[in-house]
């Protein structure tokens, strides 16, 4: 379904409302939603030709495979005690650094629920608990990754070895990780392929990972919050993008009482999502 303009973006809302009221779903599902571009996108739509190319330039992508390997990117206090890593993890952390403007020095965030921060993922350390996670059946109703930890670390492997355009993270409240965060260059990702896309759209993914982080509102206080990071980090964002499952109310919800609007139904290779969108002209600082 093609994204809807200013002058339907409300009509666009009251449909949303109508499909999500009385769907079957509990407040253990806020904070979860599905993934985007897990299989292959379909042709672009007319109404996307504002686009981009999703693959990067190749003299880009040359000038740091040349590059000599560096230090792992520090990630403050909550990643101290990690050890340091190489090979395709840390050139995956060399793009971010161009891709999504070095998040893993993105500084903690004061929240009405505690100091938090956005932790890069260690691909070994963090396996066992992502992948109980995702076992949880409230998370993989939408996520779709229970099973072993090789189906979790097949799920972080592209971002953690590509380019940089997503990275996977822990959201670390209070020093105790509790929640998994993709926070992803929308406008290079395939969902881009489904509305307008501008330059340097940021997309998020939230799963909350403990039954007892949900149903109180937390969910919207986390978003509220990493929106408000991402615009604070990335200058040149002009928007916060999210696709959450349309049948998933409570998600959508949570993204709505954290300033995000409703643009769009789209039609996305694994589900129905819910567009939602958060403007820089909403961001809380100048």
């Amino acid at each position: 379904m093609p994204p809807t303009d200013a002058s339907t973006e409300a009509e666009a809302e009251a449909e949303a409302e109508n499909r999500t009221e009385g769907r079957a779903g509990t407040e253990g599902r806020a904070g979860t939603e599905g993934r985007a571009g897990t299989k292959a996108p379909p042709a672009p739509l007319s109404a996307c030709e504002e686009t981009l190319e999703l693959r990067l330039p190749d003299e880009f992508v040359a000038r740091f495979r040349t590059e000599e390997a560096g230090p792992a990117t520090g990630t403050g206090q909550a990643a101290e005690t990690r050890p340091p890593t190489g090979g395709a993890e840390a050139a995956g952390s060399r793009y971010a650094r161009d891709l999504l403007d070095a998040l893993a020095d993105w500084p903690s965030t004061p929240t009405a629920a505690g100091e938090f921060r956005l932790v890069p993922v260690h691909p070994v350390h963090d396996l066992a608990l992502l992948t109980r996670w995702m076992n949880d059946p409230a998370v993989a109703e939408f996520w779709e990754l229970p099973g072993d930890e090789d189906v979790t670390a097949a799920h972080l492997r592209p971002q953690l070895e590509g380019d940089g355009r997503s990275v996977p993270c822990l959201g670390v409240l209070d020093g105790t990780p509790m929640s998994y965060w993709e926070i992803y260059r929308a406008d290079l990702d395939p969902l881009a392929l489904h509305y307008p896309a501008r330059p340097h759209d940021t997309g998020i993914h939230l799963l909350l990972g403990d039954a007892a982080d949900r149903g109180r509102g937390l969910g919207t206080t986390l978003l509220r919050a990493v929106a408000d990071l991402v615009l604070d980090q990335r200058p040149s964002c002009a928007r916060v993008v999210a696709e959450p499952d349309l049948r998933n109310a409570p998600s959508v919800a949570a993204f709505r009482s954290a300033g995000f609007r409703l643009s769009a139904e789209v039609e996305l290779p694994d589900k129905r999502a819910a567009l939602m969108m958060r403007e820089r002209t909403h961001h809380r600082r100048p």
